[in-house]
């Protein structure tokens, strides 16, 4: 019982009219758009500077029949951004290779080695796909050892601009949708389509907001992804044990998503593109079972590698999860056992249960790799960037970044950081977003209805949060190796997964005030109202 409710301010009577101006929805063009979302409303977004110089280029690739490289990147956007260009290419009738930096060994983006790599394999043209923004110098590079550089990307750009043939930049989209604008202006309208169910699993793990131009996207990809024959998708549906036909933006983050970013955590993120690229059936079962089992060893080694660290922060400074505020004001630990691509999912775990900025390190014998993830209050990539003198490189945002050091390093940059943060003053509340306070006699599948409209959701449309006060609760019991808690809530099904330790604290009948997902749950043929219950605080 310790989330701080922020309830939004009530302006409308009307439940779906609040939701709407809560989304900064008011005029009715603006409701036709969002509830009837059509690509051709947002022809001038995926018009984007550079697409008919690159197309030349390509075009005339295609003429001379030379080998064109797509170069991507290791996470999830990366990966759909770089089949859709491998599946619009070849269909010009050209050869094309696509390309993956490994995560440990090359790391993020265009490098010499992979482009000195690139131009061994006899490829004249080099394509990228959710990275080379930021690339001078290895765009020059390219240049001089006679590489032809088309650069697709939607990361934040420096004051300079890499030097290239074309360059097609839209911070507005994922990577992968940027890419598909210029695949778009090759190929035939069905293909195109077809292609946006890459577009849309990436728009979602990529967590850009669901508004405008990428709700069209989202929501149409959804369309084709619940339709789709792409074999390696089909062979991931059915190991991850997912109804085809059914696949809503909740599937794919917290499913799919994952799954094709496993691989290149621990091993080669190559394996997904294949995936995504395959016909063969028999070999999209193979990968398909390749990427859940990376995605269930993921778990285990960061499960492993979070309870070393929780160990390493009782020891080193006797401090639990609940006792940490007023006596340190960031985490450093780091370890030679934790492999690079854990670290960031490591550290999140951990400030997430301390409230506290954490920063994780896999130590390596000369240079170690780190991730920070930060709480409210506490700019993180500014804060290590006046530890640069320190640091090989960094990157990232304000809640979340990534960089190299030497290891030997280590200990004065923990110093340093320690007495940079000692300074600051933020303060990290558990808040949640309370979207409506509704009665429960309002709750009905009928509301249920109206709520799913609002799908796809995601980053800038969540699914919306109800909460209701003075809720009566009986039938208390815990299930899941009493971790979750089951009870019925004014007569209404309820279930609040991690809140098992609650039953302790209340009794039948007891009233409550209630925060959750309203939803229909189908078990057996039969469909009842259900509440997800995210927290509950005494009446």
């Amino acid at each position: 019982m310790s989330k701080v409710w922020k309830v939004t301010p009530k302006t409308s009577d009307d439940l779906v009219e609040q939701l709407l101006i809560n989304r900064g929805i008011k005029t009715e063009e603006e409701k036709e758009k969002f509830f009837n979302p059509k690509l051709e409303d947002y022809e001038a977004d995926l018009q984007i500077p550079g697409i008919e110089k690159a197309k030349k280029r390509i075009l005339k690739a295609v003429e001379n029949k030379e080998l064109i490289v797509v170069y991507g990147d290791y996470d999830v956007d990366g990966v759909c951004g770089t089949a859709v260009l491998y599946h619009g290419l070849t269909s010009l009738g050209i050869k094309v290779l696509p390309y993956i930096p490994h995560r440990e060994k090359e790391g993020y983006g265009l490098s010499k080695e992979g482009l000195q790599t690139i131009k061994e394999k006899g490829a004249s043209l080099i394509i990228t796909v959710d990275n080379g923004i930021v690339a001078l110098e290895q765009a020059g590079f390219a240049q001089a050892i006679g590489l032809d550089l088309i650069i697709t990307d939607h990361h934040l750009p420096a004051e300079e601009k890499p030097q290239c043939l074309a360059l097609i930049h839209c911070t507005k989209m994922c990577g992968t949708a940027v890419g598909w604008c210029l695949v778009r202006s090759l190929v035939s309208k069905g293909l195109a389509e077809e292609l946006l169910d890459l577009v849309g699993i990436a728009t979602i793990c990529d967590l850009v907001p669901l508004l405008g131009v990428n709700r069209a996207l989202t929501a149409l990809g959804l369309v084709q992804l619940n339709k789709t024959n792409r074999a390696g998708l089909l062979a991931l549906f059915y190991e991850s044990r997912l109804d085809f036909g059914k696949i809503t933006s909740y599937e794919v983050g917290h499913i799919l998503g994952p799954r094709l970013n496993a691989i290149g955590r621990l091993e080669h993120a190559i394996d997904s593109v294949r995936l995504l690229c395959t016909k063969d059936k028999d070999k999209a079962r193979k990968l398909a079972q390749l990427l859940c089992a990376a995605n269930d060893q993921k778990k285990q080694l960061s499960m492993q590698a979070t309870v070393e660290a929780k160990e390493m922060i009782a020891q080193e400074k006797g401090l639990h999860p609940d006792e940490t505020v007023g006596k340190k004001k960031i985490l450093v630990l780091h370890s030679e056992k934790w492999i690079p691509g854990i670290i960031g999912l490591i550290a999140a775990k951990v400030a997430e249960e301390y409230h506290l900025p954490t920063i994780v390190l896999s130590r390596g014998e000369a240079e170690s790799k780190g991730s920070a993830r930060s709480v409210n209050g506490l700019d993180i990539v500014e804060t290590l960037r006046k530890c640069s003198d320190l640091l090989n490189d960094v990157g990232g945002h304000p809640k979340a970044a990534g960089f190299t050091i030497d290891s030997s390093k280590i200990d004065v940059f923990k110093k340093r950081l320690e007495s940079l943060v000692g300074e600051t003053v933020f303060e990290d509340v558990d808040e949640l977003e309370i979207e409506l306070e509704v009665s429960s006699s309002k709750l009905s599948k009928e509301l249920v209805i109206k709520l799913e409209k609002f799908e796809p959701t995601g980053v800038g449309n969540p699914k919306p949060v109800l909460a209701t006060r003075n809720i009566r609760v009986f039938g208390l019991k815990t299930v899941g190796e009493r971790k979750h808690l089951k009870f019925k809530a004014d007569g209404i099904e309820s279930i609040a997964f991690s809140l098992g330790h609650l039953s302790n604290l209340l009794e039948e009948g007891q009233l409550v005030n209630a925060a959750y997902y309203l939803e229909i749950n189908q078990f057996n043929g039969n469909s009842t109202l259900q509440l997800k219950v995210l927290d509950l605080q005494l009446a």
